[in-house]
């Protein structure tokens, strides 16, 4: 049964300065010093959680992917985080995960954070999206969709459940809190990557990135210092507790709305 190597880069970020946070993150990368599978980075990760869309936004085929693409290809992981795109005539807040061999994953961000105006800046996603690494079902979701359960409940088609963020320091217990009911309340793994430092407009940020296994038990917590951490995912034994104390079967159904 196979595991999956999980490593997390929790940073400050130079506001509105993609060139500078790429070269930021190629650093903390190459210090990463067990190979990986999978190199989780935060939400916005070239800018900062940024309404300037028109400013900022790159193509699918801009420099921020194709040195995801560079990195993926020279580390051998997939690397993923969120990044504003411009796609047709609308932006997005999307993650992105680029596998070794150049393909990519993504996600639009849902739930846009109206207490920043996000959602009069990008258009919402509506589409869950599932990838796989190495056996392992994974399923992306972007900060403020943390708050909602409904849209990221499992229904058994995910083993690890991915949060990129910028979630300030006033509201950080709600990020703590939530990582871990997440998990437990969907079986799953769960890695939450999390920024730390002011961004642009003056917001603090203390982190509190972690991987979580699906008792809600830290495998990894970074806490308020930049740093990367690297947990190892067992999937039988994910699906061995699954099979144990199969509280899914007892979930109560529901429709979504998209």
């Amino acid at each position: 049964m196979p595991t999956l190597k999980v490593s997390i880069v929790q940073s400050n970020l130079h506001w509105h300065d993609a060139r500078r946070n790429r070269e930021m993150f190629s650093l903390a990368i190459q210090n990463i010093r067990e190979q990986t599978d999978l190199i989780v980075l935060p939400e916005m990760f070239t800018t900062g959680f940024s309404m300037d869309a028109p400013g900022l936004a790159e193509p699918m085929d801009g420099d921020t992917v194709v040195w995801m693409k560079q990195i993926a290809a020279t580390h051998g992981a997939a690397v993923c985080g969120s990044v504003i795109v411009v796609d047709g005539n609308s932006y997005f807040n999307r993650f992105i995960c680029v596998m070794p061999d150049g393909s990519a994953a993504t996600y639009d961000k849902r739930h846009l954070f109206r207490l920043a105006d996000e959602h009069s800046h990008y258009a919402p996603g509506n589409i869950l999206r599932t990838f796989e690494i190495k056996g392992f079902r994974i399923r992306p979701m972007i900060c403020y969709d943390l708050r909602f359960p409904v849209w990221s409940r499992n229904r058994g088609d995910y083993d690890l459940l991915l949060y990129v963020a910028n979630w300030p320091s006033r509201r950080h217990n709600a990020w703590a809190t939530l990582l871990r009911a997440r998990a437990i309340e969907n079986l799953s793994y769960l890695a939450g990557v999390n920024r730390v430092g002011l961004d642009g407009n003056d917001l603090p940020y203390i982190g509190g990135s972690a991987i979580i296994d699906y008792l809600g038990n830290d495998l990894v917590d970074l806490g308020d210092q930049e740093g990367t951490g690297t947990a190892t995912l067992d999937l039988a034994t994910l699906r061995n507790f699954r099979d144990k104390f199969p509280f899914d079967k007892d979930a109560d159904e529901f429709a979504l709305e998209r």
